[in-house]
């Protein structure tokens, strides 16, 4: 992970802890996300909205329900919160499969009160292939 310019103060490091937490696994920690947490969530091709936290892991649990691993590449700490850009990866059917996305998460305390949630859309071996023939990324 990059080191941001500016410090994490200790609520925002527990809150991105317990948020790599649930992205891992699907459950959500104790205090993670506020009650009445409001998400905007950007698919590819959808957006959906929840309100409370119960939503929020019930679309996680209907929308991405695989286990795997969180590489993140930046955290940054903004007025109200975080911004977190990473990859995920996970295996279902069968197959490895990968998206990127990036959250921008405000807090009060350690928990999250609100974000906002850009994915690029889950990609499976084939199309991890394609891109992989086609684009030399300078970065990882």
């Amino acid at each position: 992970m990059n080191a941001p310019a500016t410090p994490l103060r200790d609520g925002t490091r527990v809150a991105v802890a317990n948020l790599i937490h649930f992205l891992e696994t699907g459950a959500a920690p104790e205090g993670l996300f506020a009650p009445d947490v409001f998400a905007d969530l950007s698919l590819p091709h959808w957006r959906l909205q929840t309100a409370t936290a119960g939503q929020i892991v019930a679309v996680r649990a209907e929308q991405h329900p695989f286990p795997g691993r969180v590489r993140v590449e930046r955290v940054e700490p903004t007025e109200h919160g975080f911004t977190i850009e990473f990859e995920e990866r996970w295996t279902h059917e069968g197959q490895s499969w990968y998206c990127r996305e990036m959250i921008r998460a405000d807090l009060a305390g350690d928990s999250i009160v609100e974000m906002s949630v850009y994915c690029t859309g889950d990609w499976d071996e084939a199309r991890q292939r394609e891109h992989a023939a086609a684009v030399a990324l300078l970065r990882p």
